[in-house]
C-alpha cells in the first residue's frame, strides 16, 4: 500500500475543503451553512500596542457578537452556524507540539508568534462559537472583511487594563445570561423512542463534550467527542434490539450540551439509568497508562487521579464559553438524603457489574472503579456512572477506541452489564417518567 506523507495528506484535505466551499458557494439556494476552511495566527503592532490576530478564512462573511468573560479569562465570538472544515487540533498547543515532533518534514507554515489556545465549532442548531483562552486582561474585537473568494474573519486580541477588562467581562456575562433567558426552548433530549411503553426502563446515554468542545485530542488525531458519540450509538444498538429498554441520548450529533442540562434531561425523562461516556488523556506523552475506568459520584474523590478527572470534566461549560452558573444548594431534607443515598448505592452496584463485564472484551485500568464529584452524575434520583472508555494518549487504547470491531465487542459487554443491573429489579417506570415525559401528540 502506498504511504501518503503528512504534507500531501494536508494538501489533499485543503483541496477537498476548497472543493466543498466552491460547491456551497455555487448553490443558488444555499442549504448548507457558511464554511470556514482555514485559520492562521498573526502578530502585529496596533494602535494599542502589540496585538494577536486569529484569522479564519470563510466562503462568506457572517454576523458575529464579540465579548469577553472572566474566571478564567476568555474571548468569545458567537456566530450563526458555520461549518468548520478545519482540524480541531489547530487550536490545541499540546496537539500542535505532538504533531511537530512526529512530522517527517519541516512545517509548511511558520510557527505562530506564541502559543494560542482556542476552540471552534457548533454550539447548538443554528449557532456556532469561537473561544480563545486569554493569558490575562485583554481587549477583544472582531471584523469580517469581504474577499474575492469569500471573507476573512479576524479576531484581534491585545492587552488591556485590569479594571477595563473586569467591566467588559461583567457586560459579557450579563449579555450571555440575557440571551439564555430569552431562549424560548431548552435543548431537546434526543429521545425518539422515550415516549413508548413506560413499563420498560429508560437508559439515557450521554456522549460527553460535543460541538465547540472537542474534548481531548489523542494519538492518531482521535477526537474524544466523536469517539464517545460513536460508542453511544453502538451501545444503543443491542439495548434497543433486546426489546427490554427504551433509549435516549443527551446528544445524537455534534452539538454542545451544558453539564446541568444533561442531568436535567435524564431527570425530566424519568431515566432508570444514566451512562456518561468519555475518553481520558494524560499530558506529557505518557502512553503506559491505559484502560477503562468506571466513576461514580462522591463528595470526596477516591484518589488524586479521580479528582483530576472530575476537575477536567467539570470544566466543559467553561471551555465552551459559558459563564459559570451558580448551582442550587443541596436540599436539607431527610427524604431527599435517603433518596440520594439509595441512588448512589445503585450507582455503585451498576459500576461493579460494568467493571466485571468490561474486562471480558476490553482492557481495564489498574484501578478501574473510582469516585469523585462529577457534576454530570449529581442527579439525586437517577443511578449514574461515568465511563472513561480508555486513554487517547495511549497508542493501544486509541487504536481500540477508533475500531468499529472493538467498539461492537465492548458495547455488547456494556449492554450485558445493564442486563445484570436490571435483572430481578422492578421495571415499572418512576412517577417522574409518567408525569414529565413528553406525551405523544
Amino acid at each position: 500500500m502506498q504511504k501518503i506523507s503528512p504534507v500531501s495528506w494536508k494538501s489533499g484535505l485543503r483541496r477537498a475543503a476548497l472543493a466543498v466551499v466552491a460547491l456551497v458557494a455555487a448553490s443558488p439556494a444555499r442549504a448548507e451553512p457558511p464554511a470556514a476552511y482555514d485559520v492562521r495566527i498573526e502578530s502585529a503592532d496596533g494602535a494599542g500596542g502589540r496585538e494577536t490576530r486569529l484569522i479564519f478564512s470563510l466562503n462568506a462573511c457572517v454576523a458575529h457578537q464579540a465579548y469577553v468573560l472572566d474566571q478564567p479569562p476568555r474571548a468569545v465570538l458567537d456566530l450563526p452556524e458555520v461549518k468548520f472544515l478545519i482540524d480541531p487540533s489547530h487550536g490545541d498547543p499540546a496537539s500542535a507540539k505532538r504533531k511537530s515532533r512526529r512530522a517527517a518534514k519541516p512545517a509548511t507554515h511558520p510557527a505562530p508568534p506564541h502559543e494560542l489556545s482556542y476552540r471552534f465549532g457548533r454550539l447548538s442548531p443554528g449557532k456556532s462559537r469561537i473561544i480563545v483562552d486569554l493569558p490575562g486582561p485583554a481587549q477583544f474585537s472582531a471584523a469580517c472583511a469581504p474577499k474575492k473568494d469569500g471573507g476573512e474573519l479576524t479576531l484581534v486580541i491585545k492587552p488591556a487594563e485590569t479594571a477595563a477588562f473586569g467591566a467588559a467581562a461583567r457586560a459579557g456575562a450579563e449579555s450571555q445570561e440575557q440571551a439564555r433567558r430569552d431562549a424560548t426552548a431548552a435543548i431537546p433530549a434526543r429521545a425518539p423512542d422515550a415516549q413508548r411503553d413506560f413499563s420498560k426502563p429508560l437508559i439515557v446515554l450521554d456522549p460527553g463534550h460535543g460541538g465547540v468542545d472537542a474534548g481531548t485530542i489523542g494519538q492518531g488525531d482521535a477526537v474524544e467527542k466523536d469517539v464517545v458519540l460513536d460508542f453511544a450509538k453502538a451501545l444503543a444498538g443491542p439495548l434497543r434490539a433486546s426489546g427490554r429498554y427504551r433509549v435516549a441520548f443527551t446528544r445524537e450529533d455534534d452539538a454542545f450540551v451544558p453539564l446541568q442540562e444533561r442531568v436535567r434531561i435524564a431527570r425530566k425523562l424519568g431515566a432508570a439509568l444514566f451512562v456518561s461516556l468519555h475518553a481520558d488523556s494524560l499530558s506529557g506523552g505518557s502512553q503506559t497508562v491505559r484502560g477503562a475506568t468506571v466513576y461514580t459520584v462522591s463528595d470526596r474523590a477516591s484518589d488524586a487521579e479521580a479528582a483530576r478527572v472530575a476537575a477536567s470534566e467539570n470544566q466543559a461549560d467553561s471551555l465552551a464559553g459559558l459563564e459559570q452558573q451558580e448551582q442550587a444548594g443541596e436540599v436539607n431534607d431527610i427524604l431527599f438524603d435517603l433518596t440520594r443515598r439509595e441512588t448512589r448505592a445503585y450507582s455503585n452496584i451498576f459500576a461493579r457489574y460494568l467493571r466485571e463485564r468490561w474486562k471480558i472484551a476490553a482492557t481495564l485500568n489498574k484501578n478501574p472503579q473510582r469516585h469523585a464529584g462529577f457534576v454530570v452524575l449529581k442527579a439525586p434520583d437517577v443511578p449514574s456512572v461515568l465511563l472513561e472508555l480508555g486513554y487517547l494518549s495511549s497508542n493501544e487504547d486509541a487504536v481500540d477506541l477508533t475500531s468499529p470491531q472493538w467498539r461492537e465487542k465492548a458495547a455488547a459487554q456494556a449492554a450485558l452489564a445493564i442486563d445484570d443491573f436490571f435483572r430481578g429489579r422492578p421495571t415499572v417506570a418512576t412517577p417522574a417518567a409518567l408525569t414529565e415525559a413528553p406525551r405523544t401528540p
